[in-house]
């Protein structure tokens, strides 16, 4: 699990989003070890299935991120109405900037470059895997979604040191 639970944030994420994290990267171990043992990793035709555990964690990561900041109210992140894709879209519409966590990133951090990772993670390894397309070009293989992991760790690692969250509390 590329020792996860020994990086000093990893407590900083809530237990079920810690199993999350540890379910999507066992699911990549199984199918890496049957690769190295020989056998036929090449069975599914999509792989996103290891990421979405981490793709959910990454969204409850994020929640509490925002709401620790002052980013978004109580309703929000105990709500079922608060969109992700809509607060960190870089490119929202001028008449719901005020819902804008990306802006609010950007002020806090005075960059735009953790900003924009978080945006890029959750367009691409979480959002783009999650829906279904008629070309199918969504589909990932083992390699690709190991990387989509990783990206979802780099991520979550860039926002806390951008962030400059406390993690000794």
């Amino acid at each position: 699990m590329n020792n996860l639970e020994q990086k000093p944030w990893w407590n900083y994420l809530e237990e079920d989003v810690r199993e999350l994290i540890a379910e999507s990267f066992l699911l990549l171990d199984i199918f890496q070890n049957r690769s190295q043992e020989g056998q036929d990793i090449n069975k599914f035709h999509d792989y996103s299935f290891v990421v979405f555990p981490a793709a959910k964690a990454y969204e409850g990561f994020l929640k509490k991120l925002f709401f620790n900041l002052n980013f978004i109210f109580r309703d929000d992140y105990y709500g079922s109405r608060f969109r992700i894709g809509k607060a960190l879209n870089p490119s929202l519409e001028e008449k719901y900037r005020s819902e804008s966590v990306y802006d609010k990133l950007v002020d806090y951090t005075s960059d735009v470059k953790v900003a924009d990772l978080l945006w890029v993670t959750w367009k691409d390894s979480r959002n783009m895997l999650f829906h279904w397309f008629p070309d199918e070009k969504r589909a990932i293989t083992l390699e690709e979604a190991k990387i989509k992991l990783d990206e979802i760790i780099i991520a979550v690692e860039a926002a806390i040191k951008g962030c400059k969250i406390n993690l000794t509390n």
